[in-house]
């Protein structure tokens, strides 16, 4: 049984502003009803796969279980990262975390955030790459053969005179070339698109971590030794994690590893590195113009326009090779050209402290979500949804009080020491100081409408008596 390890860690803004570090792409649904990291486990959910392995940042792991939750995999393992460290400790905790239960286990390494379009003939370089190892080959890692120069990709360089499609012998990494040698690479050859997904044994792996990065081996054999199960997760120890040297994988290594096989990966990858690349995969009309949400496209040409807001409808006129990215808070106006140089556009934001850089205009919550409707000097008003048995912690709040209305469902209240259910069109309040809590009790989504007032309105402005998800 292959065991599945799907990095979800990260917090890219190349897809900036439906990407953000609170609310990244892989658990957004960039490509469809489900997230990247839904389809991704769908992907490693058929015969022959154990039980995936997610290694996700703290801030992720709620929203990381309740979607795989909702594709089906309860148990799904969760090992929650305490800082960012990049691919290589990563790796190499999931590796020493497998070996407790099979050293022999083979690993599948995988982004949760590459879409790739046949999955039938991406299991078959799967079984192709998991006979490479029967075979004798210390790791394998898979390359696609590139269709265009493209400078957003590392390179494979393998061997030109292997042919058929067993393994082919990798020969050099190469790192993001510049424009004259990515035509270089597509012109001769011998070169594939690193497509960032890796088979190993897990002993193996362990291996060659410590032959060739030695000094994570420490920090991270004492992350898994210290770490501590914390309801349904596993965390590493932070101590311990803090230690190790942040770097990927392939420069820890894969770089430095002789004998590593290459599977020619043909099932329509893609790293989804940016919007120009999104418009590539999508559905196009007969001018080139893809639309996603309440879009309208009049008189354009070869252009990316995506609505997220169902209040905002964008419109398009006359746009010609231009990615349009409209929602309730933010709105990303580019040259498709330009779609690679979407993260400078989030570092201005933040050097000038733009709270949009980095915040969704929805906040995800182990219960559920909130956003805010309207805010001013000393009031703001929030929707919130409280999924079927969800429950916001014990709380008290000393500058501000609270109105809730109940727009949809039943929610039960405790404020003080009363215990209610209020139903569709029933308020309740707050006063400030009063400990309070909000629970769904029933089996459907509650909607309610939050009115705060009071001298300060910052999320931080709380005290937790009991928390049902272990929160500080």
């Amino acid at each position: 049984m292959i065991v599945p390890v799907i990095l979800a860690g990260g917090a890219g803004t190349r897809l900036w502003p439906a990407s953000r570090e609170s609310y990244p792409k892989q658990f957004a649904p960039l490509t469809g009803t489900e997230s990247l990291f839904q389809v991704t486990l769908r992907r490693f959910g058929g015969p022959g796969f154990d039980r995936p392995l997610v290694m996700t940042a703290d801030a992720y792991r709620f929203m990381a279980t309740e979607q795989a939750a909702a594709v089906g995999l309860t148990d799904a393992r969760v090992v929650v990262e305490p800082c960012p460290r990049d691919t290589g400790p990563a790796i190499l905790a999931a590796a020493l975390i497998v070996a407790e239960d099979d050293p022999d286990a083979p690993m599948l390494i995988a982004p949760s955030d590459h879409a790739i379009a046949d999955t039938g003939r991406f299991h078959e370089a799967v079984e192709r790459a998991l006979e490479a190892l029967k075979a004798g080959a210390t790791g394998v890692t898979f390359g696609v053969t590139p269709d265009r120069p493209e400078t957003a990709y590392g390179y494979l360089e393998v061997d030109p005179q292997d042919a058929g499609e067993g393994p082919l012998e990798l020969q050099a990494f190469r790192e993001k070339p510049d424009a004259a040698t990515a035509e270089r690479f597509v012109a001769g050859g011998r070169h594939l698109w690193n497509a960032g997904l890796y088979l190993f044994r897990a002993r193996d792996l362990i291996a060659a971590f410590e032959t060739h990065a030695p000094y994570l081996s420490d920090p991270c054999r004492r992350a898994v030794a210290d770490g501590a199960q914390d309801l349904t997760f596993f965390r590493l120890a932070p101590a311990a994690y803090r230690e190790a040297k942040a770097i990927s994988f392939d420069y820890a290594v894969m770089e430095s590893m002789p004998g590593a096989s290459v599977i020619a990966l043909d099932s329509g990858w893609s790293d989804l590195g940016s919007w120009s690349v999104l418009w590539e995969i999508s559905k196009r009309d007969a001018d080139g113009v893809a639309t996603v949400g309440d879009v309208t496209a009049i008189d354009c040409r070869d252009s990316y326009l995506r609505s997220e807001e169902p209040s905002v409808r964008l419109v398009g006129m006359g746009l010609d090779s231009v990615v349009a990215v409209a929602m309730r808070d933010a709105v990303l106006v580019a040259d498709r050209d330009r779609a690679q140089d979407v993260r400078e556009a989030v570092d201005q934001l933040r050097a000038a402290g733009v709270p949009q850089a980095d915040s969704y205009p929805r906040f995800h919550r182990p219960w559920g979500w909130y956003e805010t409707l309207c805010r001013e000097d000393r009031f703001q008003v929030k929707r919130v949804m409280v999924r079927p048995g969800g429950s916001l912690s014990l709380q008290s709040h000393v500058h501000r009080s609270e109105h809730w209305v109940v727009v949809s469902g039943t929610a039960r209240t405790t404020i003080g020491d009363e215990v209610r259910l209020v139903s569709e069109n029933e308020g309740v309040y707050i006063p400030l100081g009063t400990v309070h809590r909000l629970e769904n009790p029933g089996h459907v989504p509650m909607y309610l409408i939050e009115v705060q007032t009071g001298a300060y309105l910052g999320e931080d402005d709380v005290t937790r008596y009991e928390d049902a998800y272990a929160r500080e």
